[in-house]
């Protein structure tokens, strides 16, 4: 079976190899683990945020950012591109921030390969039926304002079973163009998610998937940033998926309930619904975390389902536009 690490590792590779073009930074620790800086105490680049994000998703899809991405004849961003023909492998056995990794003083969300290596959480492999066995490496990325250490890499090296030295750390703050990137880029992944966790649907069924969504402006201000990079999917993210039906399915429903404006927490910038909740993601419908408008290409019928809308005014409410 493929292996998300060792496909993941070929675009590793790349950003060590041009490092100084990507304005990032690489570190060996003196365990011999790698850690990848993409904007803790770099720049970054739009470049390095294709990179990043393509590791996310396990080397599994294609990439890209259109310059600019039209939302309306009056509103237009930079926009992350996605394209996959791995949809659950890729988002949510590889992209899906589903590794809470906290040694000691350090915590971050983890995205990334590694988790399908560990199993993180177990659950998800079970659901898609997948799990990496193929590989000695290990890659882990991480939303977080500090660069691991020693003992994380360690941590991660033994929830693994691999050497540290086979260990690839890459970090990026939410606040960073790098960061901003990436969670534009989870655009087809909060589809998947929403279809596997809150309407039980079979993701192994789709069989190809496309998104768009533009690039947030970054904000220094952590918790604002998490805001509007998430409305950048939540009501800019459109999204392609292609279906291989059974008789039991009722695509049409899905594709109604899909998009998050078919959430009942729908109508406000996330930062607002996150500070409700006490900035506790626990306590917000799952539902919200979805791109603003959905098509399904039933493969099987040949039928097409076209749901949700981009929302401009409510994008440029979040973005301070």
């Amino acid at each position: 079976m493929i292996s998300v690490n060792l496909e993941a590792k070929k675009t590793v590779n790349k950003m060590i190899e041009k490092k100084d073009d990507l304005k990032i930074a690489v570190k060996e620790l003196s365990n011999g683990s790698t850690v990848i800086d993409c904007g803790v105490n770099v720049e970054g680049s739009f470049k390095a945020g294709e990179l990043y994000t393509k590791i996310c998703l396990g080397g599994l899809a294609d990439v890209g950012i259109s310059i600019p991405g039209d939302l309306s004849e009056s509103f237009a961003l930079p926009s992350v591109k996605i394209k996959t023909d791995f949809p659950a492998i890729s988002t949510l056995g590889s992209q899906k921030a589903g590794w809470s990794v906290s040694v000691g003083d350090f915590f971050a969300l983890g995205s990334g390969p590694a988790r399908a290596i560990a199993k993180k959480p177990a659950e998800t492999y079970e659901k898609i039926d997948y799990v990496d066995s193929e590989s000695d490496v290990a890659i882990l990325t991480l939303e977080a304002d500090v660069l691991p250490n020693e003992d994380v890499a360690e941590s991660i090296a033994n929830d693994c079973n691999v050497e540290t030295e086979n260990v690839f750390l890459l970090a990026a703050p939410t606040s960073s163009l790098v960061g901003s990137i990436q969670i534009s880029g989870r655009v087809v992944e909060n589809g998947t998610y929403k279809m596997m966790e809150a309407l039980n649907f079979d993701v192994n069924k789709v069989k190809h998937a496309a998104g768009i969504a533009p690039i947030a402006p970054i904000d220094p201000d952590g918790l604002k940033a998490m805001g509007k990079t998430n409305d950048a999917v939540l009501f800019g993210g459109r999204t392609y998926y292609y279906i291989e039906s059974a008789e039991e399915d009722n695509l049409d429903i899905i594709a109604k309930q899909l998009p998050s404006s078919a959430s009942d927490g729908y109508g406000k910038p996330f930062f607002d619904v996150f500070k409700e909740a006490d900035f506790d993601f626990y306590k917000i419908d799952k539902g919200m975390f979805a791109p603003a408008e959905v098509v399904i290409n039933d493969i099987t019928t040949g039928k097409v389902y076209r749901e949700g809308y981009v929302n401009v005014e409510l994008l440029k409410k979040s973005f301070g536009v």
